[in-house]
């Protein structure tokens, strides 16, 4: 039930080890689900309790070693032999007596890995500090090492399948925004505008279903725009609220967020300026992505573009996004902001949110962008522009 061939994965798995051998990892430990996934194609929602793939250069296959119950999932959704399937009991779970690391540790000791120099991803929501201190108590010989980003930066450049399954996503963030354009209103619940966007989401299209995405739809209103990452309450609408909308389509865990701004009622003169800003300064940046740019130099073309306007922003304007899990659809690696000398390469893809935020209100309109051999295309044809109702 994997959703690439075991070719792909195997290519994967070869470029992983090669740069663990550049870094002189010899056993490296996966816990970001999304790298799982990527290298083994396991996908389940099991990411609240310790598991793992870990890689060894000598074996053609990795070991996914998980809670008991969740090792059938592995056998339904990895390219794994059963064998290379292992677990841990239940009494292992959130137990304050022993911990999985301890069972997994002794795994490594086993296996005759007790002394080696060990790659864990340490700067990881789904690895904690309990989790590398058991293993360092149980393995003691081992050298740990920080390998957090090793299989993050191997994902930035997708397959044509990846992008394939990244533009279904974005069909589905379409669809989606357009429902949540329709269903907000004056005197309308946000909490019921999300349940349709939610719907929308899921549902996907008549050809293929739609996924959870890593973020909940973000949909702050009236004066909280001035925060990009408010959710929802059950407060109505007002009219000539100010409606931020970011949400993501989803497919086979990989997304393409979008966002947009909505005006209920009559904008502001200063609304419709700082959106005509954002999305002139965003066009300007998207036209100058091609291979051999570097993510600084899309940034300063947003910045120059913006500052001809009097505006001045101070944090990042995008990142690398694709395969994720809750709590983040980004992938961690590049950032389209100053310093940031990261080469665009044809199939990475890009999150560009150029949003601008203020004390009391904020206008956010964003792409998910593909890199091609000549320049970028976004993954979205939806209306660029300041919406108005």
């Amino acid at each position: 039930m994997a959703m690439f061939t075991t070719e792909e994965y195997k290519e994967r798995l070869r470029r992983t080890k090669e740069q663990m051998a550049v870094e002189g990892i010899e056993v490296l430990l996966i816990t970001n689900p999304s790298n799982m996934n990527y290298l083994t194609g396991y996908n389940a929602w099991s990411f609240y309790v310790h598991q793992m793939v870990v890689i060894l250069p000598e074996e053609e296959e990795p070991r996914w070693i998980g809670r008991k119950q969740d090792a059938n999932a592995a056998k339904e959704t990895t390219w794994l032999q059963h064998q290379h399937i292992l677990f841990y009991n239940d009494d292992y779970i959130q137990s304050p007596i022993q911990h999985p690391m301890d069972a997994i540790a002794r795994l490594l000791d086993k296996i005759g890995k007790g002394g080696c120099r060990i790659g864990v991803e340490l700067e990881n929501y789904y690895f904690t500090a309990k989790a590398l201190k058991q293993l360092e108590k149980g393995i003691p010989n081992a050298e740990f090492v920080d390998a957090t980003l090793l299989v993050n930066y191997l994902r930035m450049i997708k397959s044509d399948k990846e992008i394939g399954y990244m533009k279904r996503a974005a069909v589905i963030a379409g669809h989606a925004m357009k429902t949540a354009m329709d269903a907000i209103d004056s005197g309308r619940r946000e909490n019921d505008a999300v349940a349709d966007i939610y719907h929308a989401q899921i549902s996907g299209t008549a050809s293929y279903g739609g996924d959870y995405p890593a973020i909940v739809p973000l949909l702050p209103a009236g004066t909280r725009t001035s925060s990009p990452h408010i959710t929802w309450s059950d407060r109505p609408y007002q009219d000539n609220d100010i409606v931020i909308v970011e949400l993501a389509g989803c497919f086979q865990r990989y997304h393409a967020p979008l966002a947009r701004t909505l005006v209920l009622g009559s904008p502001t003169d200063k609304v419709k300026n700082l959106s005509s800003v954002v999305v002139e300064g965003l066009n300007e940046a998207l036209a100058a992505v091609k291979p051999g740019v570097t993510c600084e130099e899309i940034e300063e073309v947003w910045r120059k573009s913006i500052a001809r306007h009097g505006f001045f922003k101070d944090s990042r304007i995008g990142y690398s996004v694709g395969l994720s899990y809750p709590p983040d659809w980004g992938e961690h690696t590049a950032s389209i902001r100053r310093g940031d000398k990261t080469i665009l390469r044809p199939n990475m893809t890009f999150h560009i949110i150029p949003g601008i935020w203020f004390d009391d209100y904020g206008v956010e309109i964003s792409e998910t962008f593909q890199v091609t051999e000549t320049g970028c295309i976004a993954l979205t044809d939806f209306p660029r522009k300041l919406f108005v109702k």
